[in-house]
């Protein structure tokens, strides 16, 4: 009997890839799971490995070089009393966008110098240039 590719399943090398064929073409799950055989909870499973793994691939080639540019946003509903940063209850969102490229977005617990830094020497390399 041949490796899995899934360690410690039992979901056979043939199901996986009709499954991974299935997301590609954009086929819910639970129809994935009926066309292939399995369980529905098997195929969703299946999905959320293949978008976890697609997560890590696009963060390891996330670098932002060149001219970018930073700011952060807040996302919630309408509040009564402050605005921007001492808005309560709302979503604080940090993005870095490169210009005519890609963006990168993330939220953020808060908009300190120490959190917001970190993120853009995580994503930005040396020698860019960061616009606010």
């Amino acid at each position: 009997m041949g490796q899995r590719l899934l360690a410690g399943s039992h979901l056979t090398n043939r199901a996986l890839y009709r499954l991974i064929r299935l997301f590609s073409l954009e086929v819910p799950a639970n129809k994935a799971a009926r066309e292939v055989g399995v369980n529905r909870h098997t195929a969703e499973r299946v999905y959320t490995q293949i978008r976890l793994a697609l997560v890590r691939a696009c963060e390891r080639e996330a670098l932002l070089a060149g001219e970018v540019e930073v700011d952060e946003s807040y996302f919630g509903g309408h509040r009564k009393g402050r605005r921007g940063r001492g808005a309560a209850g709302k979503v604080i969102v940090f993005g870095i966008l490169k210009r005519n490229g890609r963006v990168y977005t993330r939220p953020v617990p808060d908009v300190s110098r120490r959190v917001l830094r970190a993120i853009i020497r995580q994503r930005v390399p040396l020698g860019s240039t960061a616009i606010r």
